[in-house]
């Protein structure tokens, strides 16, 4: 185990400057700073961490809370959950996954215990229960989504009302004038989760402006509840000719049963995807989609959480612009007969 008066040594300085490059409690020059930092490279000397918690008063720890629900689409989730380890390792900090549906009593264990110098949320809803004690707490953190009340907190997400009205106007330019729209299970819009409400505002403000009847039914995911779901919308809008699906779980279950109706995509019908790009181009009709970007929402989460952590972070809001690749799943809208 290589110690810290070995770094001193083959670095050439005291071992209270090797210890000040560490915490960074004092100014060293850069000549000095970054031949310690060859020195701990070459030697790869690794800090205890209970000394370094200690005589910083930090655990260099960020609490990652991310509920892992049967209603949600989890790859997504844990997509972000790696992006966020990853970029905080950059940083020289650890992620501790909270993974239960504990609620504001999370909040109150991670910032009553010292567990972590910091907080990441997903899964946020309009009305999170979460949030008031975020606002009373000093412990710096981010949210990954978007609350209904944004003030004095700091938000990064994808602009999912942006994605609602992109998907509108891709199928209103290819003349589709009723659309359906399979969503998260309903237990996601009876939650009131933020990314799936505002999809759904998004794409009806636009679909209003362009003229488009749209309908929304929520769906579990899966062949049976897929089954059903497509055949209240054909029974209630037989004339619909366009699909959006933000369901990573109905996509392959929707191309399948749209098949079994003599319905060819994208000659009949045209769908669209909210998903990732694995979803999309592996499809069994490589889907035109919307990204969930989830590297760039964990490395976004991950900066401005440091930047608030090293005194130079504000509160604020960051939507990530959306982009509509097209692929074989959308084309013109058939003629009336």
């Amino acid at each position: 185990m290589v110690t810290l008066a070995e770094v001193a040594q083959h670095a050439g300085v005291s071992a209270s400057t090797v210890s000040y490059v560490l915490s960074g409690k004092r100014s060293i020059s850069a000549t000095t700073r970054q031949r310690v930092e060859r020195s701990i490279q070459e030697l790869g000397y690794h800090p205890n961490a209970g000394a370094r918690a200690l005589a910083s008063n930090r655990s260099n720890i960020i609490a990652l809370m991310v509920p892992l629900r049967t209603d949600m689409y989890v790859p997504v989730m844990m997509e972000i959950a790696i992006a966020v380890a990853t970029n905080a390792r950059i940083h020289g900090y650890d992620v501790l996954l909270l993974t239960g549906e504990e609620g504001p009593d999370a909040v109150r264990r991670v910032t009553g215990s010292g567990l972590a110098d910091a907080m990441i949320l997903m899964d946020v809803e309009l009305d999170d229960e979460r949030l008031p004690l975020l606002r009373e707490t000093d412990q710096p953190s981010v949210l990954i989504g978007l609350p209904a009340d944004t003030s004095g907190l700091t938000c990064v997400d994808l602009d999912f009302g942006a994605t609602g009205a992109l998907c509108a106007e891709h199928l209103a330019l290819l003349g589709h004038r009723d659309i359906a729209v399979i969503g998260e299970a309903p237990a996601v819009y009876e939650r009131h989760t933020g990314f799936a409400e505002r999809t759904l505002d998004g794409l009806r403000a636009r679909s209003r402006e362009l003229g488009l009847r749209v309908l929304h039914r929520p769906c579990e995911g899966g062949y049976d509840a897929m089954a059903l779901t497509l055949a209240r919308i054909l029974d209630e809008r037989p004339g619909t000719t366009g699909f959006v699906v933000q369901n990573e779980s109905a996509v392959e279950p929707l191309l399948a049963l749209l098949r079994q109706k003599g319905l060819a995509v994208p000659e009949d019908v045209s769908v669209i995807a909210i998903c990732p790009d694995q979803v999309a181009t592996q499809a069994s009709v490589r889907l035109t989609s919307v990204a969930i970007p989830a590297q760039d929402m964990g490395r976004h989460a991950v900066e401005h959480l440091i930047a608030k952590l090293d005194g130079r972070g504000k509160d604020e809001v960051v939507l990530l612009a959306p982009e509509l690749t097209v692929r074989a799943s959308t084309g013109p809208a058939p003629a009336a007969p």
